[in-house]
């Protein structure tokens, strides 16, 4: 032993970041579907310099991936989100900020914008937008991948994870830690109609500084997931995690109806675990369904003492609001076994009541970093279908394209990007989204590996 430090889990692998930015036609494999036509973006860290201290893979810089297919063809280009962060350190050749560790960043970028819009990449009202959590939303050429700069009419803080209404094409969104309090309790809410215009945003206070990482949206009523993945200024400054589980802490939810103001919210219980995706939510009459991946306890963070938290899975579970309980508990019901995140559905059922879903499961590893299987879930039925990955592959976040604009729910194909773990690369994956046991029907191999990243989006030609 030469007790040196063992390498960061986030810097090795295909967690690794690529060096360059490149073009390339594809070689396809099988058939492309011929009415499979326009791009899929996927956003993910990707550091461009040697991070400073203890790299954690939610700071790095972002970086879009994107495959565009037209005419059963595919070609691949990927382009940094030139950020002002991403500018500053680049013209200095290193990194200046600190990341999660604010005492590291350098005296001279003290105070600088730091955002990496590293998280999402979503397409609204004619604009390409690259988001993450603690800045406004920036935008991206959608051919080319060239950065444009930030979206600045949100004037402040916007989630990684809008919404889209699929029958008024508004984009709702949230946003936490706002306010004049760092790292506080300060959140907001806001709508971005379907022209791109912003027509509103209202902040509120939640019970506690979370990291509120997604939330939900039916047609009727906005929900709040507040849960014990906290924040902390003042353990930042004395050297303990500025996020961290806190167990003892009981997790909320907060629901208001869309056409109502922040100040009727109302704070149900939902117990201490952890969710950073939702599948999707609707209401029942006076119920309000909301099926999520949750957590026992939140992974990728310490507790608040430092030390590591247990090793947990993510299932499918349902919760269940009851808005006439006055007791205010949420009723939980898990939906599946499989470890899995990452969960998707037919978006043109958002909001509504819906049958099919999607996720990345984890069946050699549960609990742990990568997702060996992409699983088709049929939530009237309650059977799941798997399409397995040979050992040392890896797939993305599962993402649902309609085989066009009318067709029914779930008929389609589910695209991802699967690296390779023997040839160090990887490839954009098609799938029938109705047999994904059955395992691609195409496949376009791209010449180098994707990192993995967070999440992304098909937009239709």
């Amino acid at each position: 032993m030469d007790g040196s430090l063992p390498p960061n889990p986030y810097l090795s692998g295909n967690f690794a970041p690529v060096a360059d930015e490149s073009d390339f036609r594809l070689e396809i494999v099988g058939d492309m579907p011929r009415d499979l036509a326009g791009a899929f973006y996927r956003n993910g860290p990707n550091p461009q310099f040697a991070p400073l201290g203890d790299y954690h893979w939610f700071t790095g810089d972002g970086m879009i991936h994107g495959v565009f297919v037209e005419d059963g063809q595919a070609r691949y280009r990927n382009r940094y989100v030139r950020t002002p962060k991403w500018q500053v350190e680049h013209a200095a050749g290193r990194a200046l900020f600190g990341g999660f560790d604010p005492r590291l960043t350098d005296p001279s970028v003290a105070g600088q914008d730091s955002g990496v819009a590293n998280t999402n990449i979503v397409w609204h009202a004619g604009r390409l937008l690259a988001l993450e959590e603690g800045h406004q939303p920036y935008e991206m050429d959608p051919k080319t991948l060239e950065s444009v700069g930030y979206a600045t009419e949100y004037a402040g803080r916007v989630t990684a994870h809008p919404k889209l209404d699929p029958e008024t094409g508004e984009m709702v969104w949230f946003a936490y830690g706002v306010g004049e309090t760092p790292l506080g309790p300060g959140m907001s809410y806001g709508v971005t109609d379907r022209a791109g215009k912003v027509v509103r945003r209202d902040d509120f206070q939640a019970p506690y500084a979370s990291m509120v990482h997604d939330f939900l949206v039916t047609r009727r009523h906005v929900l709040f997931p507040v849960l014990p993945l906290t924040f902390s200024l003042e353990r930042a400054m004395t050297g303990r995690p500025v996020v961290a589980w806190e167990a003892n802490r009981p997790g909320y939810v907060g629901v208001m109806a869309r056409d109502a103001g922040v100040e009727t919210l109302v704070w149900y219980e939902v117990g201490s675990c952890y969710v950073f995706h939702p599948m999707n939510a609707w209401e029942e009459g006076r119920l309000i369904h909301a099926d999520v991946m949750e957590y026992p306890v939140a992974p990728l963070f310490p507790n608040a003492d430092g030390t590591v938290t247990a090793r947990a899975k993510a299932v499918l579970t349902r919760w269940t609001i009851d808005l006439d309980d006055a007791s205010r508990q949420i009723k939980r019901q898990a939906l599946d076994d499989m470890a899995g995140e990452f969960p998707r559905f037919d978006e043109r059922r958002a909001g509504l009541s819906y049958r099919h879903g999607w996720f990345a499961g984890n069946r050699r590893r549960p609990g742990g970093t990568g997702f060996d299987t992409i699983a088709h879930i049929d939530l009237k039925t309650g059977r799941r279908a798997d399409f397995a990955l040979p050992d040392g592959d890896f797939t993305s976040e599962p993402v649902f394209v309609p085989r066009h604009a009318d067709a029914a729910e779930g008929e389609g194909w589910v695209v991802a990007l699967i690296y390779r773990g023997a040839e160090d690369r990887s490839d954009f994956v098609v799938l029938d989204a109705q047999d994904v046991a059955a395992g691609p029907v195409a496949l376009a191999k791209i010449p180098r590996r994707v990192p993995h990243g967070f999440h992304g989006n098909w937009r239709a030609a």
